[in-house]
């Protein structure tokens, strides 16, 4: 089990979205939770997103997996990326376990860079939060602050800038940790063959909401009714919106965007739709009602698929919201609710007299045959 050496709490009212630091033996006794041959494993699979990032005399490249064999990549001035790795690797869903008090709709996931001399991706500039852990070797870590940078080198898709200042340089060993908050320019450099984990907290854009919510509302058939105004009259000025006009429209505009009902369920499942592929494989052959019921008295734990979502809204845990999907739940049963989205894994005494509840078990039933809970081996 991982162990962070610092008060997460502390942590936040310091440093989060304010500025980036370096801390020190951030782990208590760390150790990899993942060897680089099975980093190498993991980008060899079509499911798993991965790059190879090489800089050779100053010209950089970018190639994405799924890659068949590493034998002719350079053993200097490259990296390899795997986004989404705790997805796909339980020592790495052990990793994120420190960070659960964040909250679970920031989460993006563990992107893992195995990384050889001098290899990185140049300076460039993120717009998500995200903590830099130092695995095995060393890398050297320069972390600029905010302001305006020249974009450079376009081609490669690594949001890449000119230059920065330094205000962070230093060198990040095993169980270090480096906190970057959104905006601010960094570049790492490798010294030896490292590797290093990055857990992303992305935040939507104003844009992303406004858009997202517009796409629900044509989907669903919200607001499918036209302008009316059957006190119209004539009017000499006919290329003027007259301010009556204009106001009826905005209300219109104004009842889609303030249907509070509406946007909680919208927002739920926006926010628990992960933007990576998930590891989800249908029970087969399916459970029995039987089976799931005594492997529960038994007192085993069902856990949940690595890196999906289930979320609910604090005034109504009654519905929840798993992987993109609206579920509401019988009348009474909030708790199993709040066991589905709080948890990572439960046992019947989580449920507690809910474990014998007919709804809650065919619930739970179908999640497990739909292969987002699983029976912990």
């Amino acid at each position: 089990m991982y162990q962070l050496n610092f008060d997460l709490n502390e942590f936040l009212t310091r440093f989060w979205h304010k500025e980036p630091v370096v801390i020190k033996s951030g782990f208590v006794d760390f150790e990899d939770p993942i060897s680089p041959d099975e980093v190498a494993g993991l980008a060899m699979e079509e499911e798993i997103d991965s790059r190879f990032v090489a800089n050779q005399d100053g010209e950089w490249q970018v190639q994405h997996g799924p890659f068949e064999s590493f034998e002719s990549f350079p053993d200097t001035h490259s990296q390899l990326i795997v986004q989404a790795a705790n997805h796909w690797h339980p020592g790495l869903r052990a990793f994120v376990e420190p960070f659960r008090g964040l909250p679970n709709w920031l989460f993006d996931d563990v992107m893992i860079c195995l990384s050889m001399p001098e290899g990185g991706v140049g300076p460039h500039i993120d717009q998500y939060d995200v903590f830099i852990c130092q695995g095995m070797g060393k890398r050297r870590w320069r972390v600029g602050d905010k302001g305006e940078y020249k974009d450079a080198n376009h081609h490669t898709g690594l949001r890449q800038i000119e230059g920065f200042d330094p205000i962070i340089d230093e060198i990040l060993e095993p169980g270090d940790i480096l906190y970057i908050p959104p905006g601010f320019p960094h570049e790492g450099n490798t010294i030896d063959v490292s590797l290093s984990y990055s857990i992303g907290y992305r935040s939507p854009k104003k844009q992303e909401l406004l858009n997202g919510y517009a796409d629900y509302v044509i989907s669903n058939d919200k607001g499918d009714i036209h302008y009316h105004n059957p006190e119209l009259q004539t009017r000499d000025e006919h290329g003027m919106i007259p301010k009556a006009e204009y106001n009826a429209l905005n209300d219109m505009l104004m009842k889609l965007i303030n249907d509070d009902e509406a946007k909680a369920r919208w927002m739920g499942e926006q926010l628990s739709t992960s933007r990576h592929e998930l590891d989800i494989m249908a029970a087969d052959p399916p459970w029995q009602s039987d089976e799931l019921q005594q492997f529960l008295e038994d007192g085993l734990f069902l856990e949940k698929v690595s890196g999906m979502k289930a979320l609910y809204h604090e005034n109504n845990p009654g519905v929840v919201f798993i992987n993109g999907e609206t579920i509401e739940l019988p009348e009474g049963c909030e708790i199993f609710g709040k066991v589905l989205c709080d948890f990572e894994d439960f046992s019947i005494d989580e449920l507690g007299p809910l474990a014998s509840n007919p709804a809650v078990l065919a619930l739970l039933l179908d999640l497990c045959n739909q292969g987002l809970w699983y029976p912990q081996a």
